[in-house]
């Protein structure tokens, strides 16, 4: 690299739902923005966070993940993935250390056969296989694109992720640096700590149910002095019967929510909380334009 040439650009994350989107965006930057969970679709709108370094500066976008729509929440979703494809300097697209390759990832390469963006595949996952196996993963990838490159990694365990980082630098344009260095996100506390809430209720509740569910922070608040900051939220399901299972029997899956959440809030925003949480019915919610738009997934931002 020349003296004084400083690099920066968009990059986005794409995929299954899955198959670890958010836990390598985290692990890149050494905090936790994007909510994980092992059920699919854990993301829904586009998350920006931000990786520094004296050699230039990365804007990660992590996307929902690519899948067939079955209501306009899910609609909302797929178009977030796919326009941002088309408007970053450079695309990473991961997959699972398979050689198959399923109508899911099909469907992601017809959407990449579409744009000009350079795409980066990563091979996720890769603690859990074989190192002499790897080579059969890549083969199976190599022509289905034209890759500028092919990087194996585990986002669990960070292997082979500063590998990944100068694979990102190579293709990234001269640019300005976007944020300032202590900047990891363009979101704000509130949404994230939203978000939290419905990673943890994503986590204790059964499979059912959280797909249905939505997080809206009523109140955030801090208390005169600092050190303590008061907040109410409120958990959106779409069943009578959802809100029952929500709360548990004498309100104590609804505690365990709030006693993981609290943890993670108080992490991330490095003072005491008090968190209050609450439980309401929205018949179909994911079907109906104003109530996505009124608990954060705005089509007229994409």
């Amino acid at each position: 690299m020349k003296k004084n040439e400083y690099k920066s650009g968009f990059v986005t994350l794409i995929g299954r739902p899955n198959v670890g989107k958010s836990t390598l965006m985290n692990y890149l930057i050494g905090q936790k923005i994007a909510i994980t969970s092992n059920k699919p679709q854990t993301t829904r709108n586009r998350i920006q966070t931000v990786y520094t370094a004296e050699q230039g500066q990365i804007i990660f976008i992590d996307t929902p993940g690519i899948h067939k729509a079955k209501n306009k929440l899910g609609e909302y979703m797929v178009s977030v993935a796919e326009r941002t494809l088309k408007e970053v300097d450079v695309i990473l697209w991961l997959v699972e250390p398979t050689t198959f390759i399923g109508a899911g990832e099909k469907h992601i390469i017809d959407q990449l056969s579409k744009v000009k963006t350079t795409v980066i595949l990563v091979i996720n996952k890769v603690d859990t296989v074989k190192k002499e196996e790897i080579l059969k993963f890549i083969d199976a990838y190599k022509d289905v694109h034209s890759f500028a490159d092919i990087v194996p990694v585990s986002a669990l365990k960070g292997d082979n992720t500063k590998e990944l980082i100068q694979s990102i630098f190579k293709y990234l344009p001269e640019g300005p640096r976007y944020f300032d260095e202590d900047v990891i996100t363009d979101q704000p506390e509130r949404q994230i700590a939203a978000e939290l809430v419905r990673e943890k209720a994503l986590r204790l509740l059964g499979d059912e149910i959280p797909h249905g569910i939505a997080v809206a922070i009523d109140r955030m608040k801090e208390r005169p002095g600092g050190g303590l900051v008061d907040i109410d939220a409120t958990i959106i399901c779409e069943r009578d019967s959802h809100k029952g299972i929500i709360i548990g029997k004498k309100g104590e899956k609804l505690k365990q929510i709030g006693m993981q959440a609290r943890q993670e809030i108080e992490n991330l925003l490095d003072m005491r909380v008090n968190l209050q949480l609450w439980v309401k019915v929205k018949k179909d919610w994911r079907d109906s334009d104003f109530l996505i738009k009124n608990y954060g997934y705005n089509k007229s931002e994409l």
